[in-house]
């Protein structure tokens, strides 16, 4: 009786676990990155960061391929791209990002899938190293990338969206710099300090003084965001949380349904939280 009490209690159990297996084998995964090719990544300022990021890449790369290997050859409908805004003044740049414009279906030869680790290896490396050794940086515009781009490239239909961004959590382009009342286009270490966003009750003066980015009338509930890489001043105790109450804030104000902000660690420790994240499970 108790054997059979037992079967009938784990029953439930074991056919969650097949459904949630079975979903996650048969979604349609389509990736996108949005590379933040800013002074963040010279080599003088920031050491490592840009073999960081290079890692960052590699891991949801990996995962991405550990779920197209996963699924059966006549369900493949996925997809993985690299965007920049605006465009890094490199040698074939266009090439190198059609290079990094992956997708899958039916027909896909299966040394296709084999030969991403090495394509996207190398030439994201490549775009990393061109610009590092050009020395000059145009910056990153994440928030113009949302306003003109984000629907028309990160979103499409019968797909798990996922959107990217490799960035220091800053967010500030010369070309962009805009202010409306309390939000802004930008936040940086010293607009932080000049709103005084320096102790613990940071939360009541971003409300009391209605701070935050400027957003917009999107509905991005079919688009799920990593923010990946943000490495906050060590000026401010504060400013890490800073930082990411802005992002959590402006995806909420544009009904981004699940979204991540991780603070910037070795790839190798981050590695499996991106295959988990990129798994769904």
């Amino acid at each position: 009786m108790k054997s059979k009490l037992l079967a009938l209690l784990l029953i439930p159990l074991i056919v969650g676990v097949f459904v949630k297996e079975s979903k996650a084998q048969t979604q349609n995964l389509n990736i996108s990155f949005l590379l933040d090719l800013s002074d963040r990544i010279a080599p003088k300022k920031n050491p490592d960061f840009y073999q960081r990021d290079l890692g960052y890449i590699k891991s949801v790369e990996t995962a991405f391929v550990n779920h197209v290997k996963g699924k059966k050859i006549m369900l493949l409908n996925d997809q993985m791209q690299v965007f920049f805004d605006p465009i890094p003044k490199i040698p074939n740049i266009n090439e190198l990002s059609q290079q990094l414009k992956i997708s899958f279906n039916p027909k896909t030869d299966k040394k296709a899938i084999l030969g991403i680790d090495n394509i996207y290896t190398q030439v994201s490396s490549k775009i990393y190293t061109y610009t590092i050794k050009d020395n000059h940086y145009v910056g990153s515009d994440i928030w113009k990338f949302f306003k003109n781009s984000v629907q028309n490239y990160c979103i499409k239909d019968k797909q798990r969206n996922i959107l990217v961004i490799l960035t220091d959590g800053y967010m500030y382009h010369q070309n962009s710099k805009f202010l409306d009342k309390g939000k802004s286009s930008y936040i940086t270490p010293a607009f932080i300090q000049s709103k005084k966003l320096i102790s613990s009750d940071y939360r009541a003066i971003m409300k009391k003084n209605k701070l935050g980015f400027i957003s917009f009338p999107y509905n991005l509930k079919d688009l799920e965001i990593i923010v990946l890489g943000i490495n906050p001043s060590k000026q401010n105790p504060y400013e890490e949380d800073v930082i990411k109450q802005y992002w959590a804030d402006w995806f909420t104000a544009m009904n981004v349904k699940k979204f991540h902000l991780i603070t910037t660690d070795l790839s190798a420790n981050l590695a499996p939280v991106l295959q988990k994240i990129i798994s769904g499970k």
